[in-house]
């Protein structure tokens, strides 16, 4: 029998409105099964419970005024801990933030608390959202809940670790180059990234800026539809948040596939190095869209293969901008030297880690005097192509789809002395970060590994509601209900 925590948010908020349950029992559900797991799994960083359980009482207070309360009120939600929370330690997962305490709120967490959601804790993360398997961590690697010896992903891999054991029944994660749906993909979860610009990114701490999405992982697509119409909408503290108003993202999430042009990204499947059971399983989900009703062909994206390339000068340039602020001088760590030039060396020198130090280096070394055009202007210019394909494909289509990810969870330091195999791990996702088109990643199975596989969805600028509704019938039609092993043996 399910307990609370493992219950979906659409499911949780129905019985929370008929009383049949508390915020608080949702809520102590959700801190007992931290405290069963987190040790094992090192998904939080910073802990909430006492004001978990605040929360929990204000929003049953809330609950008991009348129907009209907000969808997220006394859902337990974690934020991954590049997103600001006022009063609450805010670290990037890097030991230069280590005792920073933001005075201020990002706004998707401003407006989630004040639709009542309920905090349980910031999750850890690659440092400053760079990687993809959160061994990047300064506080130490998350492990996946399928198999406590691998990877749950990156960089948001406390996040989906959290909502896929259960420790929060959704959670908030970001998407620089496939940050959310990969590991949503390795744990099991849903991961969407809408278009560029949705979800405001006022008090997100800054990784590449012209690619860092907000984005929601839960435990089915409505639940993510619902999330995102919480969180979504114009935010005049934001210069890059789109003009348009918030909506219900739920209505039309019925509609079926039947009569939708889909195209499947056929290059990604036959590509090098896509693990046969990865393989099985997408092609496995692309049948059932056909039998649902889709009409199916394929898709090109002939400049997609450059898009790692453009995408590891352009997001370098702009964290080596974004990271020049971290100089011990305004906040948070600071080492001691003879004068300012020793003490920003040597603050700089303890407190980034090895990934965001070959960033910063590479990223400046591309906007140097003299190599700008060389390689920063023509990441760009490939990313304008890439830009390009999607419009053309989008002609033709109306989603494209392909694998999430090109492997199942991959063990803890395979890859960490390898850089170049450890960024392929997102080639499939960052050609949608480059265009700020929206995706969402969804369970399509399980490998022969006995770990899940992510299927990506992919749309139109600004179509979230036709990402959303073929999620949606696809994941009804595959109905996709295991839970990790760790699970069984757990209490709530």
């Amino acid at each position: 029998m399910a307990e609370l925590c493992d219950l979906s948010a659409d499911e949780l908020a129905r019985r929370l409105r008929v009383k049949e349950v508390s915020a608080v029992e949702i809520a102590e559900s959700a801190l007992r099964r931290m405290e069963a797991l987190d040790e094992r799994l090192h998904t939080f960083l910073t802990p909430t419970p006492d004001l978990a359980r605040e929360q929990a009482r204000a929003a049953d207070a809330r609950l008991g005024e009348g129907p009209e309360v907000p969808a997220p009120a006394g859902i337990p939600l974690a934020l991954k801990d590049v997103l600001t929370t006022r009063g609450i330690r805010s670290t990037a997962g890097s030991k230069i933030l280590e005792p920073y305490v933001p005075p201020y709120d990002c706004t998707p967490w401003a407006r989630l608390k004040a639709a009542g959601s309920v905090l349980v804790g910031k999750t850890n993360c690659d440092e400053f959202a760079m990687g993809s398997s959160n061994e990047n961590s300064a506080f130490g690697p998350v492990r996946n809940p399928w198999n406590l010896e691998t990877v749950p992903g990156g960089s948001s891999g406390g996040s989906a670790a959290a909502v896929a054991s259960g420790q929060a029944v959704w959670a908030l994660g970001t998407d620089t180059g496939g940050s959310v749906r990969q590991p949503a993909a390795l744990c099991g979860v849903v991961g969407l990234k809408p278009t560029y610009g949705r979800i405001s990114r006022y008090g997100l701490i800054a990784f590449a800026s012209s690619l860092d999405h907000v984005g929601t992982f839960t435990r089915s697509v409505r639940d993510a539809a619902i999330l995102l119409s919480a969180i979504a909408g114009n935010d005049p503290l934001d210069a890059t948040s789109l003009p348009e108003p918030a909506r219900d993202y739920t209505e039309g999430l019925e509609g079926g596939v039947r009569g939708l042009r889909v195209g499947v990204v056929e290059d990604w499947l036959r590509m090098e190095g896509i693990q046969p059971g990865v393989r099985d399983a997408v092609r496995g989900a692309i049948d059932r869209l056909q039998r649902l009703g889709a009409s199916v062909d394929e898709a090109k994206l002939p400049h997609a293969d450059y898009a790692l390339s453009a995408y590891y000068l352009i997001a370098p340039a702009e964290c080596s901008s974004n990271l020049a602020r971290y100089d011990g001088v305004r906040y948070g760590f600071r080492a001691e030297g003879r004068d300012v030039v020793e003490m920003n060396m040597k603050t700089r020198g303890a407190g980034f880690g090895d990934e965001v130090k070959r960033r910063i280096m590479l990223g400046t070394y591309a906007l140097s005097a003299g190599y700008y055009e060389a390689y920063y202007g023509q990441a760009q210019k490939v990313r304008t192509l890439v830009i390009r394909d999607y419009e053309q494909a989008f002609e033709r289509f109306d989603l494209l789809v392909g694998p999430t990810s090109p492997t199942t969870a991959f063990r803890l330091g395979e890859k960490t002395g390898d850089p170049l195999a450890m960024y392929l791990s997102d080639v499939f996702t960052i050609p949608s970060d480059l265009s700020g088109t929206p995706a969402i990643s969804i369970p399509c199975g399980l490998a022969p590994d006995g770990l899940p596989v992510g299927f990506q969805i992919m749309g139109k600028l600004m179509d979230e509601a036709t990402v959303l509704r073929a999620a949606h019938a696809l994941e009804q039609d595959l109905g996709f209900s295991s839970r990790p092993p760790l699970l069984e043996g757990a209490s709530a």
